[in-house]
């Protein structure tokens, strides 16, 4: 695989309050430049809620109201967070759920196209007993001695999911088959069928 051949992406995760919808709590977004994770220029942003956090949610990622009482508000930041990401393409492990809540949060904002582990990691290894980011470091062995904070927080995720994609795509020859393994129907990046050039 030719890693100078990628697109701008940035792996990002996302963690929220715990409500349904959810207000963001944390966002990471990280460059993937060359086949590597760059933490040297990574987004990441505590945001206090609307909403309290739920103790189920503080339970999962560790965020209590106390902690993220002093961060920005999402309206402070969302201007920030936009010009970030850009039209980048996203990463994330089951994307759709990121991609959703991000949406939600900038709804002027539009990625290239969404690349979903989840999705990678099925095509890549058929035969799997479980899909979730433990599951696939347990069987990658990515390395994790560089990731920030813990399990369930966005700076972690966002690392670990990184280290995994570029693990499964050097399993393919180029881009656009990765592509094609991993961008979900119906989200941006997804590739365009065939056209159908029968007559009758």
């Amino acid at each position: 695989m030719d890693f100078t051949s990628w697109p701008a992406l940035l792996v990002v995760d996302t963690e929220g309050n715990g409500t349904s919808p959810p207000d963001l709590v944390e966002l990471a977004a990280l460059p993937v430049c060359g086949g590597a994770a760059d933490k040297t220029v990574a987004g990441a942003w505590l945001v206090r809620p609307e909403r309290p956090v739920t103790p189920r949610a503080t339970s999962v990622h560790g965020l209590t109201n106390a902690v993220l009482a002093g961060a920005p508000s999402w309206a402070d930041i969302a201007s920030e967070v936009h010009a970030f990401l850009a039209a980048s393409w996203i990463c994330a492990h089951n994307a759709h759920v990121d991609y959703r809540v991000m949406k939600a949060h900038l709804p002027g904002w539009e990625p290239s196209g969404v690349l979903d582990t989840l999705r990678l990691s099925r095509a890549t290894f058929p035969d799997l007993p479980g899909y979730s980011l433990d599951h696939l470091i347990k069987l990658l062995k990515p390395d994790l001695s560089e990731a920030p904070a813990q399990r369930h927080r966005a700076t972690f995720d966002a690392f670990a999911t990184a280290q995994l994609l570029v693990i499964m795509a050097d399993r393919y020859e180029t881009w656009d088959q990765v592509v094609s393994a991993a961008v979900p129907p119906n989200l941006p990046g997804a590739p365009k069928p065939e056209p159908d050039l029968t007559l009758w």
